[in-house]
């Protein structure tokens, strides 16, 4: 691999998942992965397949997919592990295996209750077992940053002798400082007798808001040329390393870092928006690069210097990150092969001709109630679990409700529960709370709502759809249900009823490497 190319491995499917209620389906997790690939992302991280059927099920799918991406499985350092994820990758046009196993004292003694010693012979047996399977195999040493540096260089030494073709060095809690973790990855490559055997990799936890300022520090400092990351910062507590901003960091300040990246930056906004709207976690405005503020003056000053040459406030162009591709592209006179075609350039492929036409359905009755229908209508509709009921326990049949000045609201919803359809009314501090407290009064969950928000899908128009999520809680289980609906109200109750198929299919995860 040559020294002036940065290799951007994309985690959203698998560390990005590990976001609390932003588990996704197969079909979600296939959808993100056909945009990951249309960004020209180097390697795509499909998930952990002995995780769960379901997620041995998505790599499967993913690797089956995509042709221009690597696609790599994670794998704890157990031969079950890897041999499963393996079986997964069978099909992928290229494949990694990403195996690990923590090296920190209190990882050590605390979780693994294994000696330095076990844990320097399972790393090697588990990177010889790997690289008999597939030709690319990643080490990472979780907790690595907080190892000690004498026993952490005997294990990566000890790795790549056998064979380990990436090393990843995980911030796993976010403890690092930029200058001390560039230097630490420098360290480790400058004592690590192999360390020219194989590509160093940065991987950053944002827990002191500071993981893409170490992933770059690791590569200017530490010569590290791999950088793990997820869009829109996605991942468990405050996130991991931001794709776009090191994408563009390295972009724009080429000058500094003297590295080229293969991804295709238009495609940087199609994928935040997806990945928000399939997992409910909406981007702030003030985001840097995919926020709606992100390219936005307000200030008198800002403005007129903009309007007389733009590099005078903007070091990039909206454009360069894709915030023009945003056209008009259909409307209630549209066909429907125009639609599936529109359908095919999103990357969404729905699996049968049944699904299509239940697609198309809600698309024209969106077009009858909406004269301007977008990119992000189309996937939030396609996301809308009312599309393929088949799959879906609880699914919503109608909804009326009743809100005047001095009243008190009142809602009565019709929802299927399985082959049967129960009513419910309600009455409660608007017509939102009504509807939700009429659903949970029949259903009866007991899940405690930690989160409802509403965003609207597009912006500049009172037509645009509202996006509701809604973030459940029951048994240790956190679970995130989106709907998409002109209504409010109508949105809102199709993500909580999202949020409670989501706790009803009772779907298991366990939690990996960070």
């Amino acid at each position: 691999m040559a020294a002036d190319k940065l290799i951007i491995f994309d985690t959203t499917l698998r560390d990005g998942e590990q976001s609390p209620g932003a588990s996704m389906t197969r079909e979600e997790k296939l959808r993100i992965a056909r945009q990951l690939e249309r960004l020209r992302v180097d390697v795509i991280e499909a998930g952990f397949a002995a995780s769960s059927n379901g997620d041995f099920e998505a790599v499967r799918s993913i690797a089956d997919a995509i042709k221009e991406s690597t696609v790599c499985s994670l794998a704890r350092a157990f031969d079950r592990d890897i041999s499963r994820a393996a079986e997964a990758l069978k099909g992928a046009a290229s494949s990694r295996i990403h195996t690990f196993i923590a090296t920190s004292a209190l990882h050590m003694e605390k979780k693994l209750r294994m000696t330095p010693d076990q844990v320097y012979d399972q790393a090697r047996s588990a990177v010889r077992f790997a690289r008999n399977l597939v030709a690319d195999v990643e080490f990472s040493p979780e907790d690595g940053y907080r190892s000690d540096v004498d026993f952490l260089c005997r294990v990566l030494e000890g790795v790549i002798a056998e064979g380990a073709t990436t090393i990843n060095i995980p911030d796993t809690v976010g403890y690092a400082i930029p200058e001390l973790y560039g230097n630490f990855i420098k360290t480790l490559r400058e004592r690590v007798p192999n360390s020219d055997k194989a590509i160093w990799s940065v991987h950053c936890h944002n827990d002191l808001g500071m993981a893409v300022a170490n992933s770059l520090a690791g590569v200017k400092i530490g010569g590290a040329r791999q950088v793990e990351c997820t869009i829109n910062g996605l991942g468990e507590r405050a996130g991991n390393c931001s794709l776009e901003e090191v994408v563009m960091a390295v972009r724009t300040r080429r000058d500094h870092f003297g590295l080229e990246v293969r991804v295709d930056a238009s495609q940087i906004v199609p994928a935040s928006r997806l990945v928000s709207q399939t997992t409910g976690f909406v981007v702030q405005p003030n985001k840097a690069v995919v926020g709606a503020n992100a390219f936005a003056h307000a200030s008198g000053i800002h403005q007129d210097g903009v309007l007389k040459a733009r590099d005078t406030y903007e070091i990039m162009r909206a454009e360069d990150v894709g915030w023009t591709a945003n056209k008009i592209v259909l409307g209630k006179l549209s066909g429907r092969n125009a639609f599936k075609q529109r359908l095919q350039e999103l990357g969404i492929e729905l699996e049968s001709e049944a699904e299509i036409n239940a697609a198309f359905a809600k698309f024209k009755e969106l077009a009858d109630r909406k004269s301007e229908i977008f990119d992000e209508d189309i996937i939030a509709l396609v996301s809308d679990e009312s599309v393929t009921p088949s799959r879906e326990h609880y699914r919503l049949v109608a909804l009326s409700q009743h809100s005047e000045t001095g009243e008190r609201p009142h809602a009565k919803v019709t929802f299927a529960a399985g082959d049967e359809e129960l009513q419910a009314e309600s009455a409660g501090n608007g017509p939102v709370d009504a509807s939700l407290k009429a659903i949970e009064a029949r259903v009866q969950s007991g899940a405690e709502m930690l989160l409802y928000s509403v965003n609207a899908i597009t912006s500049g128009s009172t037509e645009s759809q509202g996006e509701v999520t809604v973030r459940l809680q029951h048994g240790g289980r956190v679970v995130n249900g989106v709907g998409a609906d002109p209504d409010i109200v109508v949105a809102s109750a199709k993500a909580y009823l999202a949020a409670l198929n989501k706790l009803h299919s009772k779907a298991e995860r366990v939690a990996a490497q960070g």
